[in-house]
């Protein structure tokens, strides 16, 4: 059978990737955040020669503070250890919305440094942009050893269900000295070269003028960077290939694109937020009118980190998640034929008040993408995103992943008709209005670009 010009196209592109030889035995996913808290703190702990933690922001909270405790006592324990973290500069130095502008994690971190003044455990903060709304530092994936832990969590209570309330995510651990490798030396080659990265431990900061030319040369290398590694796999092979990009025409962002159009059967999705890229979008039609089957499993309204309580002081970005359930709603009714027919799976999670935030992708049961990328245009465009593509030929990590797939479904919903997504009139009357007045003056677009 002759393989249509496109289709050999997409795929060519992916079996030329330079691929990392992975053992089976050395991939690990965990399925819950608390368990994931416990599991980073064991490996630091036992921690021999080198921790990167690389986040989008370290909280001073009670799961922050227990990390970075665990960091100094093992620092403390093993003068040796190589121990750096890196978070968003701009992120770190300002306060939760309603806090007081000193109460930033940036304070934290220097009053950390004074509690251990003989113990050096230096704290980055990495702008991406001269302003945190055109772009964060959403690297994911901490280095301890040879492992690599591959999360979209950040640090606090929440990401790691330290209290009561968790923020449900994805947990791959990965001991690959070459993958980790790579990764390290990204940070060392990028970061810790850039006069852009500032020390947020010290007492204190540059300011963003100061640095601004400082940033721009950063992000302008950044957009030509990627992992340096030699591919030692073949496409027969069990392996993992590390993406990182940061702009629109970037690496990950067309792994994605080539990803998606190999598909042959099924096609998983997960994202906490239905505002894909118009690319991702007609992708995602043309496997429909191809005959494909698509599952896309996004986080109920009442899910989003955006949330808002209808009990609780309402704010300009409470009024997100609705404009996402409205992009939903109007897409399933377009497309409702094919939910008719069983090819588009909506799926809806929400378990209590708790939150969802996974993202990732999953191929005919033999390329899967683990990323911190939302697939929206934010990721697409501003922030400094990456991922780790798994290829399994063989079906050698079968059970564990169809297992994470089957444990996020546990709570979700299925849609079946979009009448079952609620429509707009009957929001709450504030968030109405604001919708209203968001779409008179063409702003929602722009909010959905940036946020």
């Amino acid at each position: 059978m002759r393989i249509p010009f496109i289709k050999y196209n997409h795929q060519k592109h992916l079996d030329e990737l330079p691929k990392i030889e992975q053992r089976a035995s050395d991939y690990h996913i965990l399925y819950d955040p608390k368990t994931y808290r416990l599991t980073l703190l064991d490996l630091i702990q036992n921690a021999e020669k080198r921790i990167y933690i690389i986040a989008l922001y370290l909280e001073r909270d009670e799961a922050g503070r227990e990390l970075l405790e665990a960091l100094y006592q093992t620092k403390i324990e093993k003068p040796q250890l190589d121990i750096k973290i890196f978070v968003d500069w701009h992120r770190a130095q300002r306060g939760r919305i309603g806090e007081k502008s000193g109460e930033s994690n940036a304070h934290y971190y220097h009053a950390m440094r004074q509690k251990y003044p003989n113990v050096d455990i230096p704290i980055f903060g990495v702008p991406i942009n001269r302003r945190e709304v055109l772009g964060v530092l959403h690297l994911k994936g901490s280095i301890i050893d040879d492992t690599v832990l591959y999360t979209g969590a950040s640090i606090n209570n929440v990401y790691l269900h330290k209290l009561e309330n968790y923020r449900y995510d994805r947990y791959h651990i990965i001991t690959n000295k070459q993958l980790a490798d790579s990764m390290v030396n990204y940070i060392n080659d990028y970061f810790l070269t850039s006069s852009a990265t500032q020390r947020l431990d010290s007492g204190e900061h540059k300011s963003r003028k100061q640095i601004k030319s400082d940033i721009k040369e950063l992000r302008h290398q950044l957009m030509s960077a990627n992992y340096g590694y030699q591919g030692d796999a073949n496409n027969n092979q069990l392996s993992v290939t590390p993406i990182v990009g940061v702009a629109k025409n970037n690496a990950l962002n067309k792994i994605i694109h080539h990803l998606i159009n190999i598909t042959q059967e099924k096609a998983t999705f997960c994202t906490p937020y239905f505002n894909l890229p118009n690319i991702i979008m007609r992708d995602i039609i043309r496997l429909l009118r191809k005959g494909r089957q698509v599952e896309l499993i996004i986080g109920d309204k009442v899910a989003n980190d955006f949330y808002i309580p209808e009990d609780k002081p309402f704010n300009i970005s409470g009024g997100l998640p609705y404009l996402y359930e409205i992009n939903l709603r109007n897409f399933i009714e377009r497309l409702q034929h094919y939910v008719d027919k069983g090819q588009l799976i909506i799926r809806l999670w929400q378990d209590g008040t708790n939150s969802y935030h996974l993202k990732g992708i999953w191929i005919d049961n033999e390329w899967i993408l683990i990323t911190g990328n939302n697939l929206n245009p934010r990721a697409w465009r501003l922030d400094l995103e990456n991922g780790i593509l798994l290829h399994d030929p063989k079906h050698e990590l079968q059970q564990p992943l169809e297992k994470e797939l089957d444990t996020i479904r546990e709570k979700t919903t299925l849609i079946t008709h979009f009448q079952q997504i609620q429509a707009s009139q009957f929001y709450p009357k504030q968030v109405h209005k604001l919708i209203k007045h968001l779409s008179r003056i063409r702003i929602d677009r722009i909010i959905k670009r940036l946020l």
